[in-house]
């Protein structure tokens, strides 16, 4: 099975590179600066027209999407026990992936980009600022999760994972106050010491040196 991960600095392709490489297979590593706009090119667009990462190439087939993604890496590797594999549980860790796809990470893409999605002049603020609202929301209910739990599920998961990236990702943002956070702050600290985790963020600091890029 030849696998290969397209990868931009910053982005949640890290939660599919960290899954992988707790599972221990061989795969590829394909930087994308998307900064630079190597998600437009037609050859990208050809494998996936959406123009964003994560993008698993399968030998030679492509999926796209971060929780499709994580579900096929989970079920394809089940002995690293990156999901649950009862039904019920793992429906429950899947519904976890969709609220942080839907209901956290939208709220970083605005914050980071606010010209993205409203280009009237002077809106920055006001966007950033109901950004940062919805993130906190979003950040209050996982802190509420973990009260008294070392992980969001029974065990380690790429609930964890994804988590580990979107406090991460949010941590970069002026103005964004994550201080409250204490159970989400302890939860990364915990998965920072992971040697996957590190490998992870150690690419992610390699590849934004290749692009020249800061958050």
């Amino acid at each position: 099975m030849n696998i290969a991960l397209y990868y931009a600095p910053f982005s949640c392709a890290l939660v599919p590179y960290v899954m992988l490489t707790e599972a221990e297979v061989s795969f590829d590593v394909r930087p994308l600066n998307i900064r630079g706009k190597a998600n437009m090119t037609p050859e990208y667009l050809a494998l996936n027209p959406k123009h964003k990462v994560p993008l698993l190439l399968v030998d030679g087939e492509p999926l796209s999407e971060n929780v499709a993604i994580q579900l096929w890496i989970a079920r394809s590797f089940p002995h690293v026990r990156l999901l649950p594999t009862e039904p019920w549980a793992e429906a429950q860790a899947v519904s976890l992936l969709s609220w942080f796809a839907s209901g956290i990470h939208p709220g970083i893409s605005r914050y980071n980009a606010p010209l993205k999605f409203c280009d009237v002049a002077g809106t920055e603020d006001s966007t950033r600022r109901l950004a940062g609202a919805s993130l906190l929301e979003g950040f209050r209910l996982a802190e509420k999760m973990l009260e008294g739990r070392t992980y969001l599920l029974d065990e380690y998961s790429s609930a964890d994972i994804y988590l580990f990236w979107c406090f991460r990702r949010s941590g970069f943002f002026p103005g964004l106050d994550l201080s409250g956070f204490e159970n989400i702050a302890a939860h990364s600290e915990r998965l920072a010491e992971r040697s996957s985790i590190r490998k992870a963020l150690a690419l992610d600091d390699a590849v934004k040196q290749q692009f020249g890029q800061e958050a």
